[in-house]
């Protein structure tokens, strides 16, 4: 409902998605379709074809094609595993879908960066910057098609990546709207797995989701050897939607979260278990600017990231060090 009334509102002819391969571009791309499906059961074809200015007799398949673009934008960090992911996902979906390579752009830009800096850019001292230059590319592209064709790209971050910061401010946040930002990860995970073998009763499963659900998210920008992972760089994102929810939702304390969290989780070592509370606290201070400047998100619980209408913070801040120096010292 949210994204076709707001698509509607907007004035703009579809959606523009830069699909990944992964979980959350996968959700982005599949919500349009699932959204379509139930709205063209209640309002009928030919009804939901004109709200949406296109011809009456249009089919459904023809539809989602004209309405949804979708790109795959691979460098040499991209692997064959989520481009087949991608393409599976675009096909099950009937969205649009083309590949672009990207890398030469990328190793151009870090040349340029090279000559300025008078040094050679390595992953052993400059693996931030060379991660975020990668998804930085992929953003005038696909800027490109949605502005010839109209349409309304659609950023893919979700809650889980806002609260921590791991995004790509100009990169994977680029969008006018960002429509999983209210939803964390391991929900999304959750939601996927049902749709895959589940589905509504209305519009049945969706078993392409097969190639999105048996890996394990990744950014996918550091070199494929070093088996880059989210929850690596991370914690797990059970226990990192677990710690949002305390801090942000509950407002408790790093020291108490970290006591919580141990009797929730008694699985992992408790100095681990600190560290993982620790970052939460440390990135969720860090990263207040960037969630200043995310896109709209829809809000479908009782807690958001969203700074304008739920969670005010201050970008400059003291970073928790008080409440961060008692977690240290907690049994």
């Amino acid at each position: 409902l949210a994204l076709l009334d707001y698509l509607e509102k907007a004035h703009m002819r579809g959606f523009a998605i830069s699909l990944s391969g992964g979980a959350d571009s996968a959700a982005v791309t599949l919500l349009i379709q699932q959204a379509l499906g139930l709205a063209r059961l209640e309002l009928g074809a030919d009804r939901l074809n004109r709200r949406l200015g296109r011809p009456a007799d249009m089919t459904a398949d023809a539809l989602m094609a004209d309405l949804v673009t979708t790109v795959y934008q691979a460098t040499r960090n991209s692997g064959d595993v989520t481009l087949t992911a991608a393409r599976a996902v675009a096909e099950a979906a009937g969205a649009r879908f083309a590949v672009i390579d990207i890398d030469a752009l990328v190793q151009d830009y870090v040349a340029r960066a090279e000559s300025v800096l008078g040094r050679k850019l390595t992953w052993e001292t400059d693996d931030i910057a060379l991660q975020n230059i990668q998804a930085r590319v992929r953003a005038p592209g696909i800027w490109l098609v949605a502005n010839v064709e109209q349409k309304l790209l659609l950023a893919t971050s979700n809650r889980s990546e806002a609260a921590v910061g791991y995004a790509t401010m100009d990169g994977d946040t680029c969008g006018g709207l960002s429509p999983i930002t209210g939803v964390d990860k391991a929900f999304l995970r959750q939601w996927l797995a049902w749709l895959e073998t589940e589905g509504t009763a209305e519009l049945g499963p969706v078993p392409a989701l097969s190639f999105i659900n048996r890996q394990q998210p990744t950014a996918e920008l550091r070199p494929q050897s070093e088996s880059q992972t989210d929850e690596s760089d991370l914690m797990p994102y059970p226990v990192l939607d677990a710690i949002e929810r305390a801090a942000i939702g509950d407002h408790r304390d790093p020291a108490d979260i970290y006591l919580l969290m141990q009797r929730r989780f008694p699985q992992y070592p408790a100095e681990t278990m600190r560290v993982w509370v620790a970052r939460f606290f440390r990135l969720f201070a860090q990263n207040q600017w960037k969630r200043e400047r995310y896109a709209p998100s829809f809000h479908v619980d009782d807690e958001n990231m969203d700074p304008k209408t739920w969670c005010r913070f201050p970008i400059l801040n003291g970073g928790f060090r008080r409440e961060l120096a008692e977690l240290r010292g907690a049994p």
